[in-house]
């Protein structure tokens, strides 16, 4: 579930890191894929597990490929049909931005802490901010596609705290990503396994964040 513990009893939490799908909004990308391989007659956790290492595969989620390159590649792989603009809009259409989240973050903010998204997205970051404004509400929003690195790659955790001139046990990374959580940890962050928004309003209670979840 984290090492929000030991960390936040040391450190002042200056900077709140939020994953964006699957934490300030509904995870498209995956329920996205598991809607394209039902259509396809294939596995989904499989399709998804494939669909999902084939955009870190072809370089586009880190801005080394197109998306052109990307389906054509998930094409090649598994057999699915479909246009790049339809396989496309059954992703971003399920990305569905949480009210209360945005909320908590601009709580958060007030609370005068740096807060900001940390994103393993591609170009279509830029589209779903179009449908539906988001940015406005972060300080900063880090997209791998921009900069070439991923959250597979534990420095980028590094990276970030460095850029943001705060240490990493004086940040909170929340993603509902195990793998990734594990990482962060891993570089000395303190870190929230995003499950529900429910839980992770108990989770800030917790390490002492209550101010900002009282109106939930």
């Amino acid at each position: 579930m984290g090492n929000t513990s030991g960390i936040a009893e040391k450190k002042i939490i200056r900077v709140v890191l939020f994953d964006f799908g699957g934490v300030i909004a509904e995870e498209g990308f995956y329920r996205g894929l598991l809607a394209i391989a039902a259509e396809n007659g294939l596995q989904p956790e499989v399709f998804f597990k494939t669909a999902e290492d084939m955009i870190h595969w072809t370089g586009y989620v880190t801005g080394r490929s197109t998306e052109a390159a990307y389906w054509a590649a998930v094409r090649e792989k598994t057999g699915i049909s479909g246009s790049d603009t339809y396989l496309r809009e059954q992703i971003l259409s399920r990305f569905v931005i949480r009210p209360e989240m945005l909320s908590l973050v601009d709580r958060l903010r007030d609370s005068r802490r740096n807060v900001s998204i940390l994103s393993d997205q591609t170009d279509w970051l830029d589209e779903l901010d179009r449908r539906s404004p988001f940015s406005s509400h972060f300080d900063r929003v880090y997209n791998s596609y921009y900069l070439h690195k991923s959250k597979r790659n534990a420095e980028l955790f590094t990276d970030i705290c460095a850029a943001l001139d705060v240490e990493p046990a004086e940040t909170l990374f929340v993603d509902d990503n195990e793998h990734n959580v594990a990482r962060a940890a891993g570089r000395g962050l303190l870190t929230i396994h995003f499950t529900s928004v429910t839980e992770f309003m108990k989770r800030l209670a917790s390490i002492g964040l209550s101010s900002v979840t009282a109106v939930f």
